[in-house]
């Protein structure tokens, strides 16, 4: 069985001096690993310069960056993915669902561009 190789995407590759510096890479894929939205979304949030993102006001802003491929920040500490119609957030072994607490329906925990 063919399984896709996993790159890891190091922070120090990405922003020199952290502020936030934990994980210090990302276990993607190839694909993912060359998504420039992710990598972003990855700066903005270890940079914690959230300068282009905003609080959602309601879930269709958390839904519509979603479905455009783009990767909105729960917590000010995850990046948040939709994939085959599941919330997933980012670790430093890859992607994990998300739990449904009641936190996550929340919109003033969740960050949008």
């Amino acid at each position: 069985m063919y399984l896709p190789k996993k790159e890891k995407l190091y922070i120090s590759d990405l922003i020199q001096d952290a502020a936030v510096p934990y994980p210090a890479y990302y276990t993607l894929s190839a694909s993912m690993h060359q998504n420039e939205m992710l990598r972003s979304a990855l700066v903005s949030l270890h940079s914690f310069d959230f300068s282009f993102y905003e609080k959602a006001k309601n879930y269709e802003d958390i839904f519509a960056l979603l479905h455009s491929g783009g990767f909105p920040i729960y917590k000010e500490k995850y990046i948040v993915g939709y994939f085959g119609n599941k919330m997933m957030y980012l670790e430093s072994n890859g992607w994990k669902a998300m739990p449904a607490t009641q936190e996550l329906f929340i919109p003033d925990n969740w960050l949008v561009c």
